[in-house]
């Protein structure tokens, strides 16, 4: 189930000002070692511990074939690909890497089973329940944020 929540566009210089999109959330974010716990209810001849060293070990030579400038094609998941991020140069020959490529960062492609359209056709939505937004209070020296106050039933 995609939850979403409902928001109004603010930006005056968007065609879409003043409109209400939605925007999907997340109630929570599964790391590795929960992925593991998860894949091994799933009728798996492998421990836990067998499925989340597998895992690492992928992250990790995942990491160095992107870095040494392939792609990998994860099938029914994605591409995952480097990408930079480029300030614009004046002239070709005014063109220095390590001024103008401010960093490198992941991408990543969805194919096959989850790629728009087949998400789109199996998933479903709901709103999410509870909207929240984070006040900020003037902070004493060590103390954190807190405070929420609903905005949405």
């Amino acid at each position: 189930m995609i939850r979403y929540k409902i928001y109004e566009n603010k930006n005056k210089k968007s065609a879409g000002y003043k409109k209400f999109y939605a925007r999907a959330v997340s109630e929570e974010t599964i790391n590795l070692r929960q992925l593991a716990d998860y894949m091994a209810t799933h009728n798996v001849p492998f421990s836990k511990g067998c499925i989340y060293g597998v895992l690492r070990d992928m992250v990790a030579c995942i990491k160095e074939i992107i870095i040494d400038g392939k792609n990998v094609k994860i099938d029914d998941l994605a591409i995952f690909s480097a990408g930079l991020r480029t300030s614009g140069a004046e002239t070709l020959e005014g063109f220095n890497p390590a001024k103008n490529i401010k960093n490198i960062k992941l991408r990543s492609r969805a194919t096959g089973v989850l790629r728009t359209p087949k998400l789109t056709g199996d998933a479903n939505v709901r709103e999410f329940a509870l909207y929240t937004i984070a006040k900020k209070k003037k902070q004493k020296s060590g103390e954190g944020e807190s405070g929420t106050s609903p905005q949405h039933p």
